[in-house]
């Protein structure tokens, strides 16, 4: 659909001028007047920009941001499906923990990537990072420290901590969009500069100049609003969907600490979850009793 979206944009931009000003001249202003200019118009707004924004960030952050291309794609960053392996999982573990003790789950989640439970559990196995998070309070639970407000606390602190480094693409990708329409005068201004140059010259010919020009302002605009700024937004609802997941764990592990049976547990996990990725509780269910039975 964003693929759709981005050609259209074209579409309704450059369609627009041909339908103000006729489709001859309409051709003629695209085909002599802004497609002549993109080449040095671009160098000025996009690569400045995108020389900022390298300036701006961390390596690791530019890095990052490469990674977030797949949000043109992939919107969201776990489906249904993943939820519900994690939702599994998280009822395997506290049912493990609810009848044979927390000591039980010490060959699990000291090596999950050797865990045969969590290999019933691929898409959660294959994200790292969460089975880290996973894990790591798990690992500190099962050590003797079970309050459910230091625990809480600590997650939301670490939540917090990941949220920062998830959205930080783009809020970045956010500044660079601000700051393309400023760019873009620069361009603008560079062709004045060239006019100026060239004011000896017929009428003819400093109407395209000037023409030329103002392209630098269209360019700017037109790709701070339309792409980037766009683009950026996207990032950050695709950062929200991977704090979900996180998000997701901790309201399991907070209302099993606090006594919640592990079907009910996960019942906070699921409400917790947005509805277009939230199985139902029958779904749930299902699945909860289709699941083989516990080994430690």
């Amino acid at each position: 659909m964003k693929f759709v979206a981005i050609i259209l944009v074209f579409l309704f931009t450059f369609g627009s001028i041909v339908v103000a000003a006729g489709f001859d001249q309409g051709w003629h202003l695209i085909t002599y007047a802004i497609l002549p200019a993109l080449p040095a118009e671009m160098m000025v707004i996009f690569g400045v920009g995108l020389m900022a924004y390298i300036i701006s960030n961390p390596w690791s952050v530019v890095k990052q941001t490469t990674s977030y291309f797949k949000c043109i794609k992939q919107p969201a960053a776990h489906d249904k499906e993943s939820y519900v392996d994690l939702l599994s999982l998280l009822y395997t573990l506290f049912k493990l923990a609810r009848t044979k003790g927390w000591l039980s789950m010490e060959q699990h989640i000291e090596q999950p990537e050797d865990s045969e439970l969590f290999a019933r559990f691929p898409t959660v196995k294959n994200n790292h990072h969460a089975v880290l998070f996973l894990c790591d309070y798990l690992r500190i639970i099962s050590l003797g420290n079970d309050s459910p407000h230091e625990i809480e606390a600590l997650m939301d602190e670490e939540i917090e901590t990941i949220a920062y480094h998830e959205e930080h693409p783009g809020h970045a990708m956010q500044v660079m969009a601000d700051g393309l329409p400023a760019l873009g005068i620069v361009a603008a201004v560079l062709g004045v500069i060239k006019t100026m140059a060239s004011i000896n010259q017929p009428p003819e010919i400093l109407g395209h100049l000037i023409g030329s020009a103002l392209v630098g302002t269209f360019l700017g605009v037109w790709l701070s609003y339309g792409f980037v700024g766009p683009f950026a937004n996207a990032m950050l609802a695709r950062a929200h969907t991977e704090i979900m997941y996180y998000k997701c764990i901790k309201a399991g592990i907070i209302a099993f600490l606090n006594g919640a049976a592990p079907q009910v547990a996960v019942e906070f996990s699921r409400k917790l979850l947005p509805h277009d990725v939230q199985p139902s509780f029958i779904e749930l269910e299902d699945k909860l009793n289709e699941l083989p039975t516990l080994t430690t």
